[in-house]
Order: C-alpha cells, then sequence, then structure tokens
C-alpha cells in the first residue's frame, strides 16, 4: 500500500509542487528513506532534475558554465543531510550552487582543480597572463623573481619547518580517523582547519572565524556540535585553561613532541572526539 501511495505521488509531482519548499523537502526525505537507488528508479528524479538545470541555467551563464554543472552541484546538496532537515530547501541549494558555480570559474581561472581554487591560501592568486599584455616587466613587481640571495641554512630550516607542519596534519588526521570520523570529513575537517589557522595567525581568531562556519559544514554533512568539538580539539580552548595541558590543542600537542598513542591515553580528548564523530550519536 505505501509503495502505491508513493509511486502515485511520484507520477502527480509537477514543476509548481518543485517549487514548494515543503514538498521538496518530502522527496528528499522520502528518496533518502528508499536507500540509494531511490534517485536512479524514482520517476520524480527526472522531473526534479530537469526543473533544477532550468533554475540554475542563468546562474551558470553568468559563470560561464554549462547549466549540468550547477544541476550536478545542486544534486550533490540535495542528498545532503543539511537540504533535508533546512527550513529552506531551496535557499540551502541555492547558496551551495552559487558557492560551486564561483569556484569553478576560479578553477577554470587559475588552472587547477575546484578542490585547489577553494583554498583559502590562493585566494590572493591572480589569472594567468602573457607576459605581452603587462605594462612593465613581471619582474619589476613578483616576489618569484626576485633575485635576493638564499642562504642554504635558511632554505634548510625551512624544509624542515614544512615537513614537520606537514607530519603534524598526517599525525592529527590519524588520530581523529582513529577516533571513528570518516576518512574524506576527517581530512576535509583537519585541513580547512589548518588552512584557517595559518590564515588567522592565532588559534583563538581561528576558532571565532570557524566556529561562523556553515557553507563547510553543509558541504561536509557534518553537525555544528561534531564541528565544534573538533575546531576545540584541534586549537584548544581560549582562555586561562590553555596553559594547561587539558587545554592545548592537538596540533599543538604533536608540535611540542607528543605522539598518538600518548593522546589517546587522554581520555577526555578521547570522549569529546569519539561522541562528535558523524554518526556516533544515531
Amino acid at each position: 500500500m505505501t509503495t502505491i501511495i508513493q509511486t502515485s505521488r511520484s507520477r502527480t509531482l509537477d514543476r509548481g509542487d518543485l517549487r514548494s519548499g515543503e514538498e521538496l523537502r518530502d522527496l528528499l526525505c522520502r528518496l533518502h528513506e528508499q536507500g540509494p537507488g531511490a534517485w536512479g528508479d524514482d520517476p520524480a528524479v527526472p522531473k526534479l532534475m530537469e526543473y533544477v538545470c532550468e533554475k540554475y541555467a542563468a546562474l551558470a551563464k553568468k559563470y560561464g558554465l554549462d547549466p549540468w554543472v550547477a544541476a550536478s552541484a545542486a544534486f550533490d546538496v540535495m542528498r545532503s543531510r543539511a537540504a533535508r532537515e533546512a527550513r529552506d530547501p531551496w535557499a540551502v541549494i541555492t547558496h551551495a550552487v552559487r558557492i560551486t558555480c564561483i569556484y569553478e570559474e576560479r578553477a577554470q581561472g587559475l588552472l587547477c582543480s575546484v578542490h585547489q581554487a577553494r583554498r583559502p591560501r590562493f585566494a590572493g592568486l591572480h589569472d594567468p597572463e602573457r607576459f605581452s599584455t603587462r605594462a612593465f616587466p613581471l619582474t619589476d613587481d613578483h616576489p618569484s623573481f626576485s633575485t635576493d640571495l638564499i642562504y642554504e641554512d635558511d632554505a634548510v630550516e625551512h624544509d624542515k619547518t614544512k615537513l614537520l607542519i606537514h607530519s603534524v596534519i598526517e599525525h592529527t588526521i590519524e588520530l581523529v580517523m582513529l577516533l571513528g570520523w570518516p576518512s574524506d570529513a576527517a581530512r576535509h575537517s583537519v585541513e580547512h582547519i589548518c588552512d584557517c589557522l595559518a590564515d588567522a595567525g592565532s588559534p583563538n581568531r581561528a576558532s571565532e572565524a570557524l566556529r561562523r562556519e556553515r557553507h563547510t559544514r553543509a558541504l561536509l554533512d557534518v553537525s555544528a556540535r561534531s564541528w565544534l568539538s573538533l575546531v576545540h580539539a584541534l586549537l584548544g580552548r581560549p582562555g586561562p585553561q590553555r596553559t594547561v595541558v587539558s587545554g592545548r590543542g592537538v596540533l599543538l600537542r604533536f608540535l611540542l613532541g607528543e605522539t598518538i598513542p600518548t593522546l589517546l591515553s587522554d581520555d577526555d580528548l578521547v570522549r569529546s572526539l569519539a561522541f562528535a564523530a558523524p554518526g556516533a550519536g544515531s
């Protein structure tokens, strides 16, 4: 009987219904409950994707993209919990599609992947340009062409610092994965937090900026509770308690020479990260 009702709803679903946030939410919840194959089998899905393609065609054209690029971005968001549980699913989808189009255009200009274009460290770069189109030589103002001498000891020290930072990041990702976080969520979350810390310059400013991160949480499908627990675990909590070992962040503790076995013996840290793992409370 339930199957008949659902089939009937799928057949009667038209574009007028799709414009309603409630109808879209009902459809997304139903597709989620039916399992992974529902998006390929449900007859309402082609109508939904056609409507999505038309809805975001103008937005895609604004950034010089094919409409199906925007539709693909919308498809990814519609399968997330953020869209299903949103008060206004279309608002969540539209925001995510706009962000994706921005970074798609940015990636094409920078001749890099979309994943790289999203990283804050590349925000200040400009699109490639020909030497012949410049009013003055690039060597006059670009630091990469500086003729200042780089002493060998400084270069060696710089390489050691890069290796240490890379090691800390990889150990942090491994620790988070050991405590129940999915590999993709662990890697992308830790790398994003580290990038934000590098840009902010201090754990307190980074924590404040990351606390307001909503788009990243939506893309990673991580709840606010899980996200804040991870941020506090990695960066530590601001205030006087940072002077004691229990208040230090995981990143700082790795830099100070602590190891994964040592951190796994910290019951408070293990408990906070394990309970915050996506799906741990379900």
